[in-house]
C-alpha cells in the first residue's frame, strides 16, 4: 500500500515539524530564563497542565484519524469526511469546555495540583495559565485538522501550518520578552495568537471539496452518535491513556518542587530539551497510526506487520542518531540557558541519562503501542500505562527520589523503568496478534 518513497513524504515532513515544535519549546524557555529562574519555573508548571489537555484533543484526534483511515482503507471518502466532520464538532464543544474550567478554577488547579510553592513562581504560573488558557480551543481544532490531513497520508500541509503558527509564537515572543521588556506576558501572548492563527488557516484548508477528507459544502452540521462512538472507541481510552500518564508527570512535578527552584529549573530546561530528543519517535510514531489504520481497515494485517517493523527500524535509527548529538552537544546546549552551575550540571546529568535511555527504550514503549492503538487495541494500551505510571513513574519517583535522596534525578529515574514495563508488556502483546481481531 505504501511504497518507501510514499513514507519518506510521509515522515519527512512529520520530522520538521516535531523540530519545530521543539525548537519553539526551547527558544521559549531561553527566552523566559532571561526573566529569571522564577519565571522558567512558573512557565514550566503550567505547560504541564497544558500539555494534559492537549495530549486529550492529540488522543481524540488521533481517534478520529484511525477512523478516518479504515474508511479510506476500505475505500469508503465519503465515511472518512464525515468522520472529520464529527471529529470537528466534538473537539470545539469540549475544548470550549475545558476552557471555561481553567479561567474559572485558575487558583484553585494550581494550589491543587502542585501544593505549596514559592510566591513568585506561583505568582507567573497564575499569570501565564490565565493567558495560555484562552488558546486551548485554539490548538485542539489545529490537532484535529492536522491529524485529518495525516490520515490523507498529507503531512506537508500540517507541517506549514505549524511553521507559519511557530513562526508566529517565535517573533512574538522576541518582540515582547525582549523588545517590550514583558515577563510571562510575553511568552503567553504570542502562544494565544499562534494557535488563533493556525486553527483558522487548518479549518480553511479542510473545506477543499477536491481532497479526500474534507469538511463537506452544504452538509447539515450536528452531532452524529454512531461516528462519535467509533471516534470515542479510540480516542477515550488513548485519551485516558495520555491523560493519566501527563497526570503522573504533574504529580511526581509536585515532588520536584519540594527539591526546591534550582530541582525544579534543571527539571524544566531539561524537560523542554528531552523533547527534542523524541523528534524521531514521536514524528514515526504519528507515521506508523496512518499507515497501520490503512492496513487494518483493508484487512492487509500482514502489511501492518511489515510496515511496523520497517519504521520501528527508521525510529531507532533517528534516535540514535539525535540522542548521540546531544550526549556531545549538551555542555554546549545547557550552557545557552544562564543557569546557576550547579544547576546546569545537573541538567546535563539528566539529558545524559535520558539520551541513554531513548536509544534503547522509548521505541518499543511509545512506538510499538501506536500499532495497537490503530488497529483498536487501545484498553490493552490503557491499562498497560495505568499500571506502569502508579507502580513505577509515581511509586517509584517517591521512592527514589524522596527516601532514597536521589532528588530529581531518581524522578528521572523512575520514568525510565516506567519506559521499560510498558516496552516488555507492549512487546507480547503485539506478538500473540490479539490486536488483529478487533473490531469496532
Amino acid at each position: 500500500m505504501f511504497t518507501k518513497q510514499d513514507l519518506r513524504k510521509l515522515i519527512l515532513p512529520l520530522i520538521v515539524e516535531q523540530i519545530l515544535l521543539a525548537t519553539v519549546g526551547i527558544a521559549d524557555t531561553v527566552m523566559i530564563a532571561s526573566v529569571g529562574e522564577a519565571a522558567v519555573s512558573g512557565v514550566s508548571l503550567v505547560d504541564n497542565i497544558n500539555v494534559l489537555l492537549i495530549n486529550i484533543f492529540t488522543a481524540l484526534a488521533t481517534g478520529g484519524a484511525v477512523v478516518a483511515g479504515h474508511s479510506l482503507g476500505e475505500g469508503s471518502k465519503e465515511r472518512a469526511s464525515e468522520a472529520a466532520e464529527q471529529l470537528i464538532i466534538f473537539t470545539a464543544f469540549l475544548s470550549a469546555a475545558i476552557m471555561l474550567i481553567l479561567l474559572i478554577g485558575c487558583p484553585w488547579i494550581l494550589q491543587g495540583v502542585f501544593g505549596k510553592i514559592e510566591g513568585d513562581v506561583m505568582a507567573n504560573a497564575r499569570i501565564y495559565l490565565l493567558i495560555t488558557a484562552f488558546s486551548i480551543p485554539f490548538i485542539a481544532l489545529y490537532n484535529a485538522g492536522a491529524a485529518i490531513f495525516r490520515a490523507m497520508s498529507d503531512s506537508r500541509t500540517s507541517m506549514l501550518v505549524s511553521l507559519i503558527m511557530n513562526g508566529v509564537n517565535i517573533a512574538g515572543n522576541a518582540l515582547l520578552i525582549y523588545g517590550c521588556g514583558m515577563g510571562v506576558e510575553g511568552a503567553a501572548i504570542p502562544t494565544l495568537v499562534s494557535r488563533m492563527v493556525a486553527a483558522v488557516i487548518i479549518l480553511v484548508l479542510i473545506r477543499n471539496q477536491a481532497l479526500d477528507i474534507h469538511l463537506r459544502k452544504g452538509q447539515r452540521l450536528g452531532i452524529q452518535r454512531r461516528v462519535i462512538r467509533k471516534i470515542c472507541f479510540i480516542g477515550i481510552p488513548n485519551g485516558l491513556e495520555n491523560s493519566l500518564f501527563q497526570l503522573g508527570k504533574i504529580l511526581v512535578l509536585s515532588l520536584v518542587t519540594s527539591f526546591g527552584t534550582k530541582a525544579l529549573a534543571a527539571n524544566a530546561v531539561a524537560g523542554t530539551i528531552a523533547l527534542f530528543q523524541i523528534i524521531p519517535g514521536m514524528a514515526i510514531g504519528y507515521a506508523i497510526v496512518t499507515v497501520v489504520s490503512q492496513c487494518v481497515g483493508a484487512k492487509r494485517y500482514e502489511e501492518a506487520k511489515y510496515y511496523t517493523k520497517l519504521l520501528l527500524k527508521y525510529m531507532y535509527a533517528g534516535m540514535w542518531l539525535v540522542n548521540i548529538i546531544v550526549i556531545f552537544g549538551c555542555p554546549f546546549i545547557v550552557r545557552a540557558y544562564h543557569l546557576s552551575q550547579e544547576t546546569g550540571a545537573l541538567t546535563e546529568k539528566l539529558l545524559v541519562y535520558h539520551a541513554f535511555c531513548c536509544m534503547t527504550i522509548w521505541e518499543l514503549s511509545f512506538g510499538l503501542p501506536n500499532t495497537l492503538r490503530a488497529a483498536g487495541d487501545v484498553k490493552v494500551t490503557l491499562v498497560v500505562s495505568m499500571l506502569s505510571m502508579w507502580i513505577f513513574r509515581v511509586g517509584f519517583s517517591f521512592l527514589l527520589g524522596r527516601n532514597l535522596g536521589w532528588g530529581v534525578f531518581g524522578v528521572w529515574v523512575a520514568m525510565t523503568i516506567d519506559w521499560l514495563f510498558r516496552a516488555i508488556l507492549f512487546f507480547v502483546r503485539y506478538h500473540r496478534g490479539k490486536w488483529q481481531e478487533i473490531r469496532f
